[in-house]
């Protein structure tokens, strides 16, 4: 929309460079001295307008900075509302948003003052300019220099100024806004990746299994760890902040500060994050679906039959909830799969993982809203179409644990216990105590 306004306010610009030229050409003729005041007049006096927009600017940047932070929280608030509720911190949450908009209410009126400022300041630059006019076509008229016919043409023309100027206000104020604007998005596009590009070249098809070697980053402390090419491996966090951030490791979004995670040899940090995450895909828990069919949400934009699909659909069990769908898979979802329980989104997400069928697969509490029959079902159709193929289960759900090669548990950010989970449910009260509570 800035954009627009911006583009839109150019053909305005041009209004206070033409009329003072037409003003002056028609002046030239019959009275130089006019004319020459204001060919050379008109140049100060928008270098002066140019020199009073900063302050504007700064505060429209601040403006802007200060709406996308009300709209970021109020976001957040009506995103977390239920666990608002169940907490009872609706008022400290109803509190933090009062100020928030107070806030943003309040840069909204310096910004208007500033802009309301620099236009009246304008308009009274162009008032003397126009006086300043009148003064010498009356003095001239006077001396006998100029006709009363010709004082009148001259008034009437600095009286014509007044619109061009007037529209000059207006492109002042839409550039203020717009580069303010860009400044943003400036700062957005010059920020620094968060994880610079590898130069090593991906071996196609990945092969091998993934090591982690005295990575540390986070909640994480020194952890060793190797996971088996084409196992099924339960990884149990009692603290989430270590899920996160070995969520974050495994897809390269951020490198270690301190270790290295291998695949098949190769350092993470050694490839560029576009191969890695071809051959490593992390599926978050709060991922989000479009606003398009259950179909195309699955195959996210791969030309994949519904035929070819089957075995995905059924593992996830979303084959079930396309069933209960209007148009089965070709029902379109609404923004971000509202139209569906959160049950049936994470089937779908699932699905949607499962579907790009990489060589390593991270999913993350992918069974937190389904019921227990359901979810006894993923675990077993996961285990078996992902057969062969890489796969981490980062969850403290015992229905997939039951079904993983192995247990490994990260407690404090480090390693504490590794087995199977029968084992660790008779062995370890520690693991019983998150497992099965």
């Amino acid at each position: 929309a800035r954009v627009i306004a911006v583009v839109a306010s150019l053909p305005n610009g041009i209004a206070p460079v033409a009329g003072p030229s037409l003003a002056a050409g028609a002046l030239l003729p019959g009275s130089g001295p006019l004319g020459l005041l204001i060919l050379l007049g008109v140049p100060p006096l928008l270098w002066l307008g140019h020199l009073i927009t900063p302050p504007p600017e700064r505060r429209s940047e601040a403006e802007q900075e200060q709406a996308a932070h009300a709209s970021g929280v109020a976001a957040d608030l009506v995103a977390g509302l239920r666990v608002l509720k169940g907490i009872g911190a609706e008022p400290a949450a109803v509190d933090r948003y009062r100020r928030t908009s107070r806030d943003s209410l309040a840069a909204a009126l310096r910004a208007a003052r500033s802009r309301s400022w620099h236009d009246g300041a304008i308009l009274s630059l162009t008032g003397v300019f126009i006086a300043v006019i009148g003064l010498v076509g009356a003095r001239l008229a006077m001396d006998g220099s100029l006709s009363v016919g010709e004082l009148v043409a001259a008034v009437g023309l600095a009286q014509f100024l007044l619109g061009p100027f007037q529209l000059l206000t207006y492109v002042s104020a839409e550039f203020a806004q717009g580069r303010a604007s860009a400044a943003r998005i400036g700062e957005v596009l010059d920020s620094s990746h968060a994880v610079p590009a590898g130069t090593a070249t991906p071996p196609d098809p990945f092969t091998g299994g993934l090591r982690l070697r005295g990575v540390s980053y986070g909640a994480l402390r020194d952890i060793d760890l190797d996971i088996a090419e084409g196992s099924l491996v339960g990884v149990v966090c009692p603290d989430p902040a270590a899920a996160t951030d070995l969520l974050l490791c495994l897809g390269r979004e951020f490198d270690p500060e301190r270790g290295t995670v291998e695949l098949g040899g190769i350092a993470l940090s050694s490839l560029d994050p576009d191969a890695v995450r071809r051959a490593v895909l992390v599926a978050h828990p709060d991922a989000d679906l479009f606003e398009a069919s259950l179909l195309d949400n699955v195959r996210a934009g791969a030309d994949t039959s519904v035929a070819d699909l089957g075995p995905v659909l059924n593992a996830s069990t979303t084959d079930d909830v396309a069933r209960a769908l209007p148009q089965g898979v070709h029902t379109p979802l609404s923004e971000r799969g509202r139209s569906l329980s959160g049950g049936q989104r994470q089937r779908v997400a699932l699905a949607r993982a499962l579907a790009a069928d990489p060589h390593v697969l991270v999913v993350h509490d992918p069974t937190t809203a389904v019921d227990t029959v359901t979810e006894s079902l993923i675990a077993a159709r996961l285990r078996d179409l992902r057969k062969g193929r890489t796969t981490l289960l980062v969850t403290t759900s015992p229905a997939l644990l039951s079904v993983t090669d192995r247990v490994v548990v990260i407690r404090d950010g480090a390693v504490t216990a590794d087995g199977r989970h029968p084992e660790l449910v008779t062995d370890d009260a520690s693991y019983r105590s998150v497992v099965l509570v």
